[in-house]
């Protein structure tokens, strides 16, 4: 049963780091946007900028999807799951946890190739800054595994245990 606390704790701890890592990327942006202010401003060129903010961008939203599906801020149609009985619904989680996990990992297959053909070619941006390309896409992937696991993880929560992991803040849930 420790065992699986310690691979509980994991996950937990994966799912919020890469929140926080994706709410660094988000600061990355501001401070890439405000220096290439400062940098017109004063006549100096910051070339890559806009590339690199892109790359902060895709990081941080692949990186936040899962903290954000286990902090019930994905948006589910919870107003039909309400309606239906205890088993029903039990049955249509697992159905959608399922389509939806699937799903994720065919993404994940087909973004691995990606990343793997990116790296063999040495395909690098167009932009001023010649940034290798498999380098912001592995953080995608990164999100997007890290997604698949979180989905599979709640997939497996419902048939185990006939409930999700996804719980919704009492901040969140003033506006209901």
């Amino acid at each position: 049963m420790s065992a699986l606390k310690g691979i509980r704790s994991l996950l937990d701890f994966i799912y919020l780091a890469a929140g926080i890592l994706a709410s660094l990327c988000l600061i990355t942006i501001l401070t890439l946007i405000v220096l290439q202010m400062l940098a017109r401003w004063t006549g100096e060129l910051f070339p890559g900028a806009p590339e690199y903010a892109g790359y902060a961008m895709a990081a941080a939203s692949f990186l936040a999807f899962a903290n954000a599906l286990n902090k019930g801020s994905h948006i589910r149609v919870s107003l039909l799951l309400n309606a239906l009985p205890e088993a029903t619904r039990r049955w249509f989680e697992v159905w959608c946890f399922a389509i939806g996990t699937a799903v994720m990992w065919y993404f994940v297959w087909y973004g691995y190739r990606f990343v793997y053909w990116s790296w063999k070619f040495n395909d690098i941006s167009q932009g001023q800054d010649k940034t290798p390309l498999w380098i912001p896409q592995s953080v995608m992937l990164l999100g997007a595994v890290i997604l698949a696991i979180a989905l599979t993880d709640n997939l497996l929560s419902v048939i185990v245990r006939g409930k999700h992991r996804i719980t919704r803040e009492l901040a969140d849930q003033g506006g209901e």
